[in-house]
């Protein structure tokens, strides 16, 4: 694929496997656990992420004229909006009522993550001009495949706030959302992020927690050889008996628990309650350099409170004992202000190839960002269950 630069050469990659580990690593770094290799093969060896399921790998992959790879991008052709979590379901309406066909589309994602991290990869051996370079080349390169591809659309969802910021500037248009992230402002315990909270917050948590050791169940941390393949299997029968209460679909394979403990066991941290030697609940969260990402919850038991401790307090217990900044606990959850994680904005860029429904779209996004600013900002003046804000 031409880029318009006669230094590089653009490749679409049908699969991750077509492309080796190490290349695809040299740009995806080990910050962030789900651009890696080995989550993202995962998704495809598992069938979790494939043409079948609707999500057709189209990766992206910038070259140099020396075949050293100098970036690349996770893409997928999609036939539905499911697995995103940044809705355009009210777009795919409106555009087909108007005659169009929605999907078709491209994005530009995680599957299954509303985790932000980065999208567009560049190598970081490369000076900080040439990486946003690259990024742009990149950008570049996936609203052309889908003019080539004659797909509707092109999506960037969760990117980083510089690259938003960057390609906002062109065709791309920009869009925010929200969750909710605690941060570690240097605690040394539990008691010392307590001790940040107003009395009435610092009291509920600590009636919670205590709910909690009064059933009885053994919370276990768990990490690397510590995880049994028994446990994944419980593990899946409580993600299954989470989607079937919210009467969601069950885009995660088994084996891809399996895949993701082989190929990234030291990123893996599973939270688990046991009832004796039985497991009842579990939390699946990964690590990176600096945060925990909470991604998967389920129980076979319901118990008042077992849901916090093990996603949200366990978590901070886990961030502040192994030095990590802070807790990304997924998405929705404003049950989770009072547990002190505080609003954060998430950025996604948009392409849409006719003009007309990307101006319609434009108008949309600007006041859709007004809002959901103002949300945030009456959430923390407002709501904050913090006797101040913590420092950043």
């Amino acid at each position: 694929m031409p880029d318009g630069n006669d230094q590089h050469v653009i490749k679409v990659i049908g699969a991750l496997s077509n492309i080796s580990a190490d290349d695809w690593n040299a740009c995806a770094g080990s910050d962030n656990p789900f651009v890696s290799y080995e989550f993202l093969s995962a998704l495809e060896d598992s069938g979790s992420a494939t043409a079948d399921t609707g999500w057709m790998p189209q990766h992206i992959a910038l070259y140099g004229l020396d075949g050293i790879i100098q970036g690349c991008a996770p893409v997928y052709v999609k036939t539905h909006s499911y697995g995103e979590y940044v809705f355009d379901w009210g777009w795919a309406d409106a555009y087909e009522r108007a005659g169009g066909q929605y999907y078709p589309k491209l994005q530009c994602s995680v599957p299954f993550t509303p985790a932000p991290g980065p999208r567009l990869l560049v190598n970081n051996a490369l000076s900080e001009e040439r990486q946003r370079e690259n990024q742009t080349l990149l950008a570049t390169g996936i609203s052309q495949l889908a003019n080539q591809l004659e797909l509707s659309s092109a999506h960037i969802t969760f990117c980083e706030k510089q690259t938003w910021d960057d390609l906002g500037k062109g065709t791309y248009l920009q869009r925010v959302g929200q969750q909710f992230h605690w941060h570690n402002n240097d605690y040394k315990t539990f008691d010392d992020f307590l001790d940040a909270l107003s009395s009435r917050k610092r009291k509920s948590i600590r009636k919670e927690r205590l709910k909690v050791q009064d059933i009885g169940l053994d919370i276990r941390v768990l990490s690397g050889p510590e995880i049994k393949e028994s446990y994944w299997d419980a593990f899946y029968r409580f993600y299954l008996a989470t989607t079937d209460k919210k009467w969601g679909e069950s885009y995660l394979r088994r084996s891809f628990f399996s895949l993701l403990g082989e190929r990234l066991s030291d990123r893996v941290v599973l939270i688990m309650a046991f009832d004796g030697d039985r497991p009842v609940a579990g939390a699946l969260n990964l690590k990176g350099n600096d945060c925990l990402y909470g991604r998967n919850w389920g129980c076979l038991e319901t118990h008042k409170f077992l849901h916090f401790e093990c996603c949200y307090y366990q978590a901070i217990d886990y961030a502040i004992a192994n030095g990590l900044a802070r807790v990304e606990a997924g998405a929705q959850g404003p049950h989770k202000i009072q547990r002190g994680y505080l609003p954060e904005l998430t950025y996604s860029l948009h392409y849409i190839r006719d003009q007309g429904f990307s101006d319609a779209v434009a108008d949309f996004v600007i006041r859709e960002r007004q809002s959901v600013e103002n949300e945030s900002a009456y959430i923390v003046a407002e709501h904050s269950p913090y006797k101040k804000m913590p420092s950043e």
